[in-house]
């Protein structure tokens, strides 16, 4: 198995170390080994029968507080009761009360409500308050277009005047650092304003919108890191983001909090301004394309309202885009992640080659569009981290993208959570 890279570029490397490669890279998707080496444990789910976190669907014509009174009158405890789709998210203290939802003649079906991870695959350096000057070469008096937004060819299309004025981004992760100098609208610097109000916000976790991991603001930062002189400038400076929290403060949700904050976009898209026309997902889990129908369908009544639903492809080499949620969706946009410099040997004796840029990250989850059902895969790469060096013990390590950081000034992630936000 070998990486697969962008037509014109290529992994310079002696044919033992491709072997080797190979041979690392089966043990790393070998499901009985994979923990031995820190990959992240497959979401837990309670069985059939067990209390638990549930998704409730009902039949069609069953009214929202039919089916707030149906939950409670079985005695679950009602967590959110959804207006896109003819479903309720419920706790279950037990498997008796589970039982009685399940034979109440009005409920279609009843599955459990899985967890959901962003996709961030490693991050650390950057700054903190002032202008980053180890990314590209820049005067340090000024902030710095990262890498990636300058691969993409972003500073191009600034100059044709298009920065993203009027356009609506909801970005559905850990929140957003509001107070962070780069993230907040200053168009009138007397008066600065956050990206988004409380009016204009939907969070599940804590008391407001504000995050509280720092995944969040950094893809926002990657999105419209604001034109201002400091830190970083994102891809559409001038854009407007809402913020829409549904991981916690350790980058975890569920599908039902994913399914409420898509069913806060749906419900406000149009009556926000400017309108949301684009919605951000950097997070996901392992899953198949009909394991929960009802957050299928939250996420087509988005694209049925012509807003473009971007998402991470996932951090796992050893799957397919068809294997992951929500990337396996045909309606999304599915992002995997490739590098966006030259990287190259930091001391490996066995190697002598170049990480070209555009290579694909070797973290990224890929899938051919063309071999899966149709709809299903990669639907473009992006820059989801900055480079790839061999290090001297022969590893291949990753230099993240350079974003904002929630307390302030700047830091380094790598993931397809980054690439998403590029597209």
């Amino acid at each position: 198995m070998t990486k697969r890279i962008f037509p014109g570029y290529f992994l310079n490397v002696r044919p033992s170390v491709l072997v080797a490669l190979a041979i690392l890279l089966a043990f790393i998707c070998a499901p009985s080994l994979r923990a031995q080496i820190g990959a992240p444990p497959a979401p837990q789910v309670q069985p059939a029968g067990d209390a638990g976190d549930y998704i409730v669907s009902f039949q069609e014509g069953t009214s929202a507080s039919e089916r707030a009174a149906v939950a409670q009158g079985a005695g679950a405890s009602l967590r959110f009761n959804y207006t896109i789709v003819n479903a309720v998210a419920v706790h279950v203290p037990s498997a008796a009360v589970l039982t009685r939802l399940q034979n109440d003649p009005s409920v279609e079906s009843v599955i459990v409500d899985r967890v959901v991870q962003a996709d961030q695959a490693q991050g650390k350096g950057g700054t903190k308050g002032k202008p980053p000057k180890n990314d590209e070469p820049s005067d340090p008096a000024s902030e710095e277009v990262p890498s990636g937004v300058e691969r993409i060819g972003a500073p191009s299309v600034w100059e044709n005047g298009t920065t993203g004025d009027g356009v609506g981004v909801a970005v559905v992760d850990t929140g957003i650092d509001f107070d962070h100098l780069d993230l907040n609208d200053l168009s009138d610097p007397n008066d600065p304003k956050p990206l988004g109000t409380e009016s204009f916000v939907w969070h599940e976790f804590g008391d407001s919108c504000q995050d509280d991991n720092g995944h969040g603001t950094h893809v926002t930062g990657i999105i419209a890191a604001r034109d201002n002189g400091i830190d970083v400038v994102g891809v559409a400076p001038n854009a407007t983001v809402y913020c829409v929290k549904v991981l916690n403060a350790s980058g975890s949700g569920s599908d039902a909090t994913v399914m409420a904050g898509l069913d806060w976009v749906a419900t406000h898209a149009a009556e926000v301004t400017p309108p949301i026309r684009v919605v951000n997902i950097s997070l996901g889990r392992p899953g198949t394309l009909d394991d929960n129908t009802l957050y299928h369908s939250a996420v087509q009544a988005l694209t049925n309202a012509g807003i473009s639903v971007v998402v991470s492809a996932g951090n796992d080499p050893c799957k397919e885009v068809s294997q992951k949620v929500p990337a396996t969706y045909p309606e999304v946009m599915a992002i995997a992640s490739t590098t966006a410099l030259d990287g190259g040997n930091k001391g490996c004796r066995f190697f002598s080659g170049t990480i070209w840029a555009d290579t694909a990250s070797y973290f990224t989850t890929d899938g051919n569009f063309e071999a899966v059902p149709i709809g299903i895969g990669v639907t473009v790469s992006a820059p989801g981290e900055k480079q790839e060096n061999v290090n001297r013990a022969c590893f291949v390590k990753t230099v993240g993208i350079l974003s904002t950081k929630l307390g302030g000034g700047t830091t380094r992630i790598s993931g397809t959570s980054m690439s998403a936000p590029h597209v």
